[in-house]
């Protein structure tokens, strides 16, 4: 994960800042990804994600912006929006309508339905990074409902992250911490929190 500001990628793509995630060697200039259409909630963006090569195990990996995740067509905010509104109770097509989404119902529905199922998983993720950024935070109470806890969960880690590192938009904040994977955990494993 990246952040969304192409120049500052670059820059960082090209002087070697940023780290491969399979070994941690420096990741280096490798072309583009394919076109991809992101939908946000003012209109849909084109864009293609850069591409960057591993100087050590020569693997290559998509730098994905902190406003995507992984597999998704919608963007990060739309995404935790609707998994905020969950955990208050909203059903999917009242989301959905919020969202400007309701031609596409099924969508939000599937979002929740693999959050839901992955719940204590995500809890569990984004509890350790909360702990790991901040050792002295207050133990994290539960609700009582899994999606409610994750959601939690996801907030506490936000917030530790901002106090450690500045601020960022909640939903590039739970996408980064997530490594883009927080929807499709199955086939991409979660990063672990330094020192776990």
């Amino acid at each position: 994960m990246v952040g969304t500001d192409d120049g500052a990628v670059e820059s960082d793509l090209v002087g070697g800042r940023l780290a491969c995630p399979g070994c941690g060697g420096a990741l280096g200039p490798w072309g583009h990804a394919r076109w991809r259409v992101l939908r946000r909630r003012a209109a849909e963006v084109r864009l293609r994600p850069r591409r960057g090569r591993c100087r050590s195990c020569r693997r290559t990996h998509v730098l994905l912006g902190d406003h995507s995740l992984i597999r998704r067509r919608d963007d990060a905010d739309k995404i935790v929006c609707a998994l905020v509104e969950r955990a208050q109770g909203a059903g999917y097509r009242r989301i959905a309508t919020a969202l400007g989404m309701r031609k596409v119902a099924e969508t939000v529905r599937g979002w929740l339905r693999a959050f839901a199922k992955a719940a204590e998983v995500i809890r569990v993720h984004f509890t350790r990074w909360a702990y790991a950024l901040d050792p002295d935070l207050d133990p994290v109470a539960p609700h009582g409902d899994p999606v409610g806890d994750a959601v939690e969960a996801m907030a506490v880690a936000a917030r530790a992250a901002v106090q450690r590192h500045g601020p960022i938009p909640p939903s590039a904040r739970v996408a980064r911490l997530s490594g883009g994977a927080l929807l499709c955990h199955t086939s991409y494993p979660l990063p672990a929190p330094p020192g776990l």
